[in-house]
């Protein structure tokens, strides 16, 4: 009797002591947040919120004559060509690729302006308590390991619509301040 318990204890001590390193380890989530997209659902009714999309609009207005004016002076070229007027259709050629210079200038500029005042408005201190105070929850809850900024960070090539965790962010946020 006593030899029949013996292969059955060493069984049992085989088949946990092989079970132990799956039962240890642990699976890594992600999750992943676009804090832009919470800072505007957010903050959509902020007065500083108000005064970027103020500003962009006037830049989009402003690129907008520019481009028309371009068209403007492209076409007088055409027709200056098509009358003959190699001198007018010359200089014209000339005044397009000025305007064209400095829409591009003035596009790349104002571009990195906005981006500088977007990047000020969803770094703001409160802000950014708030936000990390419910991405910190809603990862714990949920079981993510890592939670990682979508927009800045270039290392993420695709990630799963599922792990993405900005609208259960933005919902929290609301429910938070009566929204």
């Amino acid at each position: 009797m006593k030899t029949a318990k013996k292969p059955w204890g060493c069984m049992v001590l085989l088949v946990c002591g092989l079970g132990w390193p799956l039962g240890a380890q642990q699976l890594t989530r992600f999750a992943v947040v676009d804090l832009s997209k919470v800072y505007i659902a957010f903050f959509q009714d902020s007065r500083a919120v108000r005064d970027f999309e103020e500003r962009s609009s006037r830049v989009q207005v402003e690129i907008d004559r520019l481009s028309r004016e371009i068209q403007d002076v492209k076409n007088m070229q055409l027709n200056a060509a098509s009358r003959g007027d190699q001198e007018q259709a010359l200089r014209l050629e000339h005044e397009v690729y000025r305007k064209s210079e400095y829409l591009k200038e003035y596009y790349k500029l104002k571009t990195a302006e906005l981006e500088d005042q977007k990047s000020k408005l969803t770094q703001s201190g409160t802000f950014l308590d708030q936000v990390h105070t419910e991405i910190r929850l809603i990862a714990e809850s949920e079981g993510y390991s890592m939670v990682l900024s979508l927009k800045e960070n270039t290392g993420i090539l695709w990630y799963s619509p599922t792990v993405d965790i900005t609208e259960k962010i933005i919902q929290t946020l609301r429910s938070k301040v009566g929204r």
